[in-house]
């Protein structure tokens, strides 16, 4: 009868830190990773950007691993809030337009 020296030990659960830092990773290869010319996703942006703030959020993370989160996360999202397009402007509601006289000459004359 022999007896097996191999470890029957379940592996250990993985860390969430370590699986938020394996995804950024990923992230960040496929960011720039472009099919020619093709420019960089702005939602892939978002997404690293969310990554990286949940990961300096973990309560026991290195203090540099942290600030190196933060600031990156930072950095992102500059990247972010440029390539979003601007926003459309804003209508006046149709009482408001009405009520200022933008209608005034859409209105039939009064029969006299």
């Amino acid at each position: 009868m022999t007896i097996s020296t191999a470890d029957t030990t379940p592996p250990a659960p993985r860390s969430q830190d370590a699986l938020l830092v394996a995804s950024l990773l990923h992230l960040m290869s496929n960011y720039t990773t472009r099919v020619d010319g093709e420019q960089p996703c702005v939602k892939l942006a978002s997404v690293i950007e969310r990554h990286l703030c949940a990961l300096s959020r973990l309560p026991n993370i290195d203090p540099v691993l942290r600030a190196t989160c933060e600031q990156l996360a930072d950095q992102w999202a500059v990247v972010v809030d440029a390539k979003l397009p601007p926003p459309a402007p804003t209508r006046q509601p149709l009482l408001a337009r009405f009520m200022k006289g933008g209608w005034a000459g859409k209105t039939a004359p009064l029969a006299g």
